[in-house]
């Protein structure tokens, strides 16, 4: 069984809410879809209708990214440290469990090609086939701290 650790530290939270941005009352994302918060996509069952707390914003987050920490566990087989479970969330929690499962990232993570894989995150900067300068921007911060050693004594 690999070591990889069990939650997003620090650093994934703080990459997350750097590129998501945070807005208390309900937007459109750039695919025109219903979002609040943290990027969170808003479910058709869920009302957010009213402006919500900077609190209930970080929960969101928190709930969201137990999805994508739960399909990094379900499919990654190597070890990670955790700057790059950090990275891989971020990934995830931006893209989807579905596009790290079948992404070639994933497969040249799984042989234990690190730094090919590292490099993966920077094919990922497309909505269709236009390139975007705010996923530019993000997965090169991924792939940075995916390329991170983590200080002694830290896991």
């Amino acid at each position: 069984m690999a070591n990889i650790p069990e939650t997003t530290g620090a650093a994934g939270i703080t990459l997350i809410k750097h590129f998501e941005g945070l807005r208390l009352t309900k937007y459109l994302d750039t695919a025109g879809k219903p979002t609040i918060g943290y990027g969170h996509l808003i479910l058709p069952d869920e009302n957010f209708d009213q402006e919500i707390t900077l609190q209930q914003a970080e929960m969101l987050l928190r709930q969201d990214l137990k999805s994508a920490e739960a399909g990094i566990h379900c499919y990654v087989d190597v070890d990670l440290n955790g700057n790059q479970f950090d990275a891989l969330a971020s990934f995830t929690y931006n893209l989807g469990v579905e596009n790290l499962e079948h992404s070639t990232l994933l497969r040249l993570l799984n042989q234990g090609n690190y730094a090919a894989c590292a490099d993966q995150f920077l094919r990922w900067d497309k909505d269709g086939k236009q390139t975007v300068e705010g996923l530019l921007h993000r997965r090169a911060a991924e792939r940075t701290l995916f390329l991170l050693p983590e200080p002694v004594g830290e896991n």
